[in-house]
């Protein structure tokens, strides 16, 4: 499965450069109140550089996202979180909240500019702390969940480049694989899509399982790549609650779940950013 994995990755790099016109297939517009209903937690996240990522409400006062959100894609310089904002339920001009970010962390081995491009994915998360908690009947917290496996079905809301200011639903998405921290699903990404929640919904209702690293082709095919939540989500934790609240500047990037740790996997992949 190994061969998969090289392959979505190495389409990748062709992806990232195509037109913004690249076409979307099964999604779903929220872009009205009705569709949205339910979705409020999910918001725009404004990275104060005249981009946005997506953002996912886990607690009243802490948005998951994409790591490499928060570090400039040009100079890898990490950004000024007091710039950043978070819009939830961000539709047409309006949204349901917006707040400040108060602190932001990202795994202590997870680095921007690395050389182990998968296990970069297996790493990128980000946890932000809201400078006021959202307190709204509409705005209700999603619960995190084990990441599926193969053949499970999740689905995706997101923004992107063309679809800025109303989020898409896409549902009955398939886990095509689940290796090393790493999830290959089915859904359409694109840019802006970066740190979008991947959903699996049960009776519990949906639950949070992965965020979108990474977009990528496999045999002509549109794939998009997540984080294995949980392992990771488990350190961002602890790292808040022991008062860290800042970004990791760098280090070695740590090869996580199964396999042999001494593996290498030479990838030349690209993160999508907005």
């Amino acid at each position: 499965m190994r061969n998969a994995f090289l392959s979505a990755l190495t389409g990748l790099l062709a992806l990232a450069s195509l037109p913004a016109s690249a076409q979307e297939t099964g999604l779903t517009s929220l872009a009205t109140s009705d569709q949205g209903r339910g979705w409020e937690a999910v918001g725009r996240l404004e990275m104060g550089r005249k981009s946005f990522c997506t953002g996912a409400l886990i607690a009243p006062d802490l948005v998951l996202t994409a790591a490499h959100c928060l570090y400039e894609m040009d100079t890898g310089a990490r950004v000024d979180v007091s710039g950043v904002e978070f819009r939830a339920g961000w539709r047409n001009g309006r949204a349901e909240a917006y707040r400040g970010v108060r602190r932001a962390v990202t795994h202590p081995d997870y680095v921007y500019e690395g050389r182990d491009q998968l296990d970069r994915v297996a790493l990128d998360v980000a946890l932000l702390q809201l400078d006021r908690p959202i307190r709204n009947i509409r705005v209700t917290p999603f619960d995190t969940a084990d990441a599926p496996g193969a053949g499970d079905s999740v689905s995706v809301i997101s923004y992107a480049q063309d679809r800025a200011e109303a989020p898409a639903y896409e549902s009955g998405c398939e886990v095509m694989e689940r290796r090393g921290g790493v999830l290959m699903f089915t859904c359409s990404v694109d840019f802006g899509s970066s740190g979008a929640p991947i959903f699996t919904i049960g009776a519990r209702g949906p639950q949070v399982a992965s965020v979108v690293s990474a977009k990528a082709t496999m045999q002509g095919r549109p794939v998009a790549l997540g984080t294995e939540l949980e392992p990771v989500l488990s350190v961002l934790m602890e790292q808040l609650s022991s008062g860290g609240g800042a970004l990791n500047p760098g280090g070695t990037v740590r090869f996580l779940g199964g396999g042999n740790s001494g593996e290498r996997r030479e990838i030349g992949a690209r993160f999508v950013k907005p």
